[in-house]
Order: C-alpha cells, then sequence, then structure tokens
C-alpha cells in the first residue's frame, strides 16, 4: 500500500511539473504572458525563467511585437514548469518551431533571466551573452529591471 501511495505522488509530482500540451495562443498581454485556447476557454500563460520590460517601459512594446511575432494565432507546444502563479497562471516555457519562445526573447535581448524565479544557467548565459552584445534592451546605458520599473512605481502611488 506504502509504495502505491508513494508511485501515485512521484507521478503527481512529474505530471504537474513538467505536463505538456499543444494550444492555440489567442492572445499577447505582454512580452512575458499570452493567452491560450484551453478546453474552450482562455489561459493565461506567464513565460517561466525571464521577465520582459513593463508595456510602457523602455523594450516592453518591442517584446510584446517579437511575441506576437513568435506565436500568435499560431498552435504551439506548452511546457509547464510547475504550479500556477497566484494570478492563476500556468508558469511554462513556449515552443513552436523547436525554439524556445522564453530563450530567444532573453537572446534578442527584449527580457531578463529572472533570477528571483529561476536558477537556471542556460538562461543566465544567454543574458551575458545579449549583454555583451548590447542587443535590445542591453543598448540603453542604464536599463532599469522590469521588477525594478515595477518597485518604483508602486511607491510613486504610494506618495
Amino acid at each position: 500500500m506504502a509504495l502505491r501511495f508513494t508511485f501515485v505522488v512521484l507521478f503527481f509530482i512529474q505530471f504537474t511539473l513538467s505536463q505538456s500540451i499543444t494550444a492555440k495562443v489567442v492572445a499577447v498581454k505582454d512580452g512575458d504572458t499570452v493567452g491560450i485556447l484551453w478546453n474552450g476557454k482562455e489561459q493565461a500563460i506567464r513565460l517561466a525563467h525571464i521577465d520582459c520590460p513593463e508595456k510602457k517601459q523602455a523594450f516592453g512594446s518591442s517584446a510584446k511585437k517579437f511575441v506576437s511575432d513568435f506565436c500568435f494565432g499560431k498552435t504551439v507546444q506548452i511546457v509547464i514548469a510547475g504550479k500556477p502563479d497566484r494570478n492563476g497562471r500556468w508558469i511554462a516555457e513556449i515552443y513552436y518551431n523547436h525554439q524556445n519562445l522564453n530563450k530567444e526573447l532573453v537572446r534578442n535581448g527584449l527580457a531578463w533571466h529572472y533570477i528571483k524565479y529561476s536558477n537556471s544557467d542556460v538562461y543566465a548565459t544567454l543574458e551575458n551573452i545579449a549583454r555583451e552584445k548590447r542587443i535590445g534592451l542591453w543598448q540603453d546605458q542604464y536599463p532599469i529591471a522590469p521588477w525594478e520599473w515595477r518597485k518604483s512605481k508602486k511607491s510613486r502611488t504610494k506618495l
């Protein structure tokens, strides 16, 4: 009985942490959030490992356009990284034509590696290469990370 319970728990953990689905992208909210059609409803997906500039931030609209060009209206592979975030969005990597959207955003200087939620050496390396080549947002002399930008917006609204 204990062995069966252990097997069920391990299966559930593996399924939850690495579930892969195929779905159509029906919305692009911003550079790191898309909507897919899943079971007849729209489901929000937050891209794992990365944080893109906010819409009103420098390169925010460029990141959103990149995502739209990459996958809007297309059927993609979604690899869910774990449990949903506090807003109910699935955290995932998106693939189209064997390319990883999340990594392409970082490679093209349109996203930061979100080290608060990711310890991936691959994403760290992609960001470092983009920084060295001054690609995308790394062209700016002092790019502001989205989490810092959001924090500064919150503190200004409290005043």
